[in-house]
């Protein structure tokens, strides 16, 4: 029999909202200003990654700050462009997280970002779209350790293999099949291929509650699981 799965949890950054152009900037500008150079390539290896963990790689290059203070300027800075820009939603993201509410499936945001940023984006969306925010400064352990993914399912009440996740970074993926969820990969900036996520879209568009219903119920059949 079809069940749905008792939550959804949504990553943040590049997977609900195209920031990381956004973060990449930030951070160029950061190591610039200390004379250091930082590239594209230096920008994709942050991806996903807990932000004082990118704030020691940040000091490594050049920049001479402590890493909270690291951490605290570039969401300022991330902030300040959401506040001129606006919010860029993944495509279908935004339709989806609806959809999922619509159709009563409890949802999380799961990020590495700071609470105050979270939510600042969370306050932009149109409609009540989370029950719950799980971020940087609530864990511990930033992902890819499981520990964000677990948290939000104990506070949700759920059994975490229960749980669907949505994910666009290896770092992010890594910490949903960790956590038991079933994890669904949406790549953005980087492949994600071959890191043995339950499912791989190549978009978010033309999704909704049904095909992620599906995708749930298929990797409970493959495993011989009651979900």
């Amino acid at each position: 029999m079809s069940r749905k799965p008792s939550a959804v949890l949504w990553d943040m950054d590049g997977t609900l909202v195209d920031t990381e152009p956004y973060w990449m900037a930030a951070e160029t500008s950061l190591v610039e200003s200390f004379g250091g150079t930082w590239t594209h390539e230096d920008a994709l290896k942050l991806v996903g990654s807990g932000l004082l963990d990118s704030a020691g790689i940040l000091q490594n290059a050049g920049v001479e700050m402590e890493a909270e203070a690291i951490v605290s300027h570039l969401t300022d800075v991330v902030q300040e462009s959401l506040r001129t820009n606006g919010v860029p939603f993944r495509p279908g993201a935004r339709e989806l997280l609806r959809d999922l509410r619509e159709s009563g499936i409890p949802t999380a945001l799961v990020t590495m970002s700071l609470r105050r940023m979270a939510l600042n984006v969370v306050e932009l969306i149109d409609f009540e779209a989370f029950d719950l925010v799980v971020a940087g400064d609530d864990v511990d352990n930033p992902k890819p350790h499981p520990e964000p993914y677990l948290q939000a399912a104990a506070l949700l009440d759920v059994d975490i293999a229960e749980v669907l996740v949505i994910e666009d970074s290896p770092t992010g993926v890594r910490a949903g099949l960790a956590s038991g969820a079933v994890t669904l990969a949406v790549p953005h900036i980087v492949p994600l291929d071959h890191l043995g996520a339950h499912g791989l879209w190549p978009t978010l568009a033309g999704r909704g509650a049904a095909d992620i219903t599906e995708l749930f119920n298929s990797e409970a059949a493959e495993t011989g699981t009651n979900r």
